[in-house]
């Protein structure tokens, strides 16, 4: 570690730990970087240490998205998120580096390490929690969470948005962002032609019955 400048390189010898809390966002979950700082969340929730992660709205059809919410982690999702970063304790802010024969730069600076972790709270407030509701029941990601079916169900069935949202205890924000996945991955041009390909497929089969 560069002691003047408060910069190290992190190896790839094993994760860096933490004891209070791993934060991570990522505006791209695929990112290789970000593949590093979902093994180090993975490995500190292994030790007990609470974890938080942030990403776009397109991870949560993620299978990396879910596996940290699986494994412990408290995960959320937005339109837009600020950078890659990964912040221990509140100590130390680890970034995708730029430098040839590392994949990742830590820095110990404080002023660094305070303005990356509010950055993460600021979005955090407005961001929509990846609940266990949102995890697929069967495992395959092509197939409707239970949120989701449930959502498609009282939308078939006449409900508004409005409704949908209290009655699921969401935002009607959330209703719009969910109804549009749901078309997008269906290949639906409106809503009641998402809910007859959603029973095409046996997703509502059992509600449909």
């Amino acid at each position: 570690m560069d002691q003047a400048s408060g910069l190290s390189l992190v190896e790839g010898t094993g994760p860096d730990t933490a004891v209070g809390e791993v934060l991570i966002m990522s505006a791209d979950i695929s990112a290789a970087a970000v593949g590093e700082f979902r093994r180090i969340a993975h490995a500190n929730l292994r030790a007990g240490v609470p974890c938080r992660a942030l990403f776009p709205d397109s991870a949560r059809l993620s299978g990396a998205a879910r596996a940290l919410a699986l494994a412990g982690a408290r995960v959320r999702t937005d339109t837009e998120v600020p950078m890659e970063a990964l912040v221990l304790d509140r100590r130390s802010v680890v970034l995708p580096a730029e430098r040839p024969g590392a994949s990742l730069v830590s820095f110990r600076l404080p002023g660094m390490v305070t303005a990356t972790a509010g950055l993460f709270e600021r979005a955090w407030r407005t961001a929509v929690p990846l609940g266990p509701s949102d995890l697929p029941e069967s495992g395959e990601d092509e197939m409707l969470t239970a949120r989701e079916r449930d959502l498609l169900v009282l939308l078939c069935s006449g409900s508004t948005d409005e409704s949908a949202a209290v009655q699921l205890g969401i935002s009607v924000r959330t209703v719009g962002r969910m109804v549009a996945d749901i078309m997008n991955r269906l290949g639906a041009r409106s809503r009641f032609q998402a809910g007859a390909k959603a029973v095409d497929r046996g997703w509502l089969l059992a509600e449909a019955g």
